[in-house]
């Protein structure tokens, strides 16, 4: 028996070809979804089922009914994911009339290496059981189990998929959407768990479950739901912000972004920064490791973490630390969600509009959070700035974040960012 994986959990593939499968009482229809980093298809050709069984690198039931083979090396080199996907014969009937799914992941040779249990479906007919995704070079599973009430006709067209043109599939029953964006529907499983939250006592796992469910229900509202994006966090540590470092104010702004990781990137990571006249690569903040990273990152002086904290200076100099965000971003790649906490005092106001109109063309939003009461200036302007190839940066105030519970505070930090994600991929940024 291979590895047990709970939902959310991942796993490392150090293997060149795999068999996914399923085992179940029910019959089930077995399909994948070949997606790029922004989610989505390349073109309907990326969709392996039983009308079209194969794809570069993928193909069904090679000899193992209701399977998939995937050679990991032979996948196109923009596919980032690779969503296995099952889906009851009878459409009358839900997942919820049978006993839970076991999806597993064999080597070649058979050998199973990781095998998941997919608890907790009731009302729908299809799933997406696993993903297997390109991670630092190699390739790894993840226990998905996100259920979609609406069908397999509004699944595959979240992914980008055409239903009209796809042999087998009701168009009557297809929900238009914008390319993988999900479809103005809810599904059951709505929200993503990582593996460290177990680790967490019941108390702080309650409460992350709850500002999870604000943050999925955000992405729902605005058809965005189960996009996956890099999260990037940014934190001006200059001497105006010593009350904010001092109230421990920074620290509650990192427990509150943390669900927003949760439920857009893959591993459920934050991106971690802080600046003043230069920055700090800080290491990537993990939901169980939350209150211990900020305990020993979170500082304006001394030396933490092996990090220089007086080398960063006191004053703030932005265009150091948006160069480098900038210089990370390729055309083409996966969605990038930038949260730029900061009191404000934007000097070099010329050299940070050209950077933003440079950066439009590339595969992120800026989300600028003013903390403080401060005079925020240029980042009053930024929706209004012009020669933008997408209206790529937002911005609001927190004059006090403890003011603003979690559904407010995820409206305004997420409200704009799938509206970007559809300009983006309309001017070709994303793919």
């Amino acid at each position: 028996m291979g590895a047990a994986l709970v939902k959310g959990q991942n796993g490392a593939l150090d293997v060149a070809r795999v068999l996914v499968s399923v085992r179940t009482e029910a019959a089930v229809d077995v399909s994948a979804l070949l997606v790029t980093e922004a989610g989505r298809v390349r073109s309907d050709a990326d969709f392996v089922f039983f009308n079209q069984p194969s794809a570069p690198g993928v193909s069904l039931g090679q000899g193992t009914p209701g399977a998939l083979s995937v050679s990991l090396s032979d996948l196109p080199v923009d596919i980032a994911q690779v969503r296995a996907v099952l889906t009851l014969d009878d459409p009358a009937q839900t997942f919820g009339g049978f006993a839970p799914l076991v999806a597993t992941v064999a080597d070649a040779a058979g050998n199973v290496l990781y095998e998941y249990r997919i608890e907790g479906l009731g009302s729908e007919s299809v799933v997406i059981a696993l993903e297997l995704y390109r991670r630092q070079g190699g390739w790894k599973v993840r226990a998905v189990g996100q259920g979609y009430a609406g069908g397999f006709a509004a699944l595959v067209t979240d992914h980008g998929v055409s239903v009209d043109d796809a042999p087998g599939v009701e168009a009557s029953s297809a929900i238009r959407a914008e390319p993988g964006l999900a479809a103005g529907h809810t599904p059951a499983s709505d929200v993503f768990t990582v593996p460290g939250e177990a680790q967490l006592s019941f108390e702080k796992r309650a409460k992350l479950d709850l500002r999870k469910r604000e943050v999925a229900k955000v992405l729902v509202d605005k058809n965005a739901f189960g996009i996956r994006a890099r999260v990037v966090l940014v934190v001006d540590k200059t001497g105006s912000m010593h009350r904010q470092y001092r109230d421990q104010v920074v620290h509650r702004v990192v427990q509150r972004m943390i669900p927003v990781a949760t439920q857009l990137d893959d591993d459920g990571t934050l991106e971690a920064y802080l600046y003043a006249r230069s920055f700090a690569k800080l290491p990537d903040i993990t939901v169980e490791r939350g209150e211990e990273w900020a305990r020993t990152y979170l500082h304006l002086t001394g030396t933490h973490g092996g990090i220089d904290y007086d080398a960063l200076g006191a004053r703030n100099e932005e265009l150091p630390i948006m160069r480098d965000i900038i210089d990370s971003l390729r055309p083409g790649g996966r969605p990038t969600l930038v949260l730029f906490f900061t009191d404000g005092g934007f000097a070099k106001k010329r050299e940070i509009a050209a950077l933003m109109r440079e950066a439009s063309l590339l595969p992120a939003f800026w989300q600028f959070v003013g903390l403080g009461r401060a005079n925020y200036g240029l980042l009053r302007t930024l929706d209004e700035l012009s020669d933008r190839a997408v209206d790529n940066a937002g911005f609001f105030a927190l004059d006090d974040i403890d003011q603003v519970d979690d559904a407010q505070l995820y409206a305004r930090l997420l409200g704009e960012f799938p509206d970007w994600l559809r300009a983006a991929r309309n001017a070709n940024i994303l793919r």
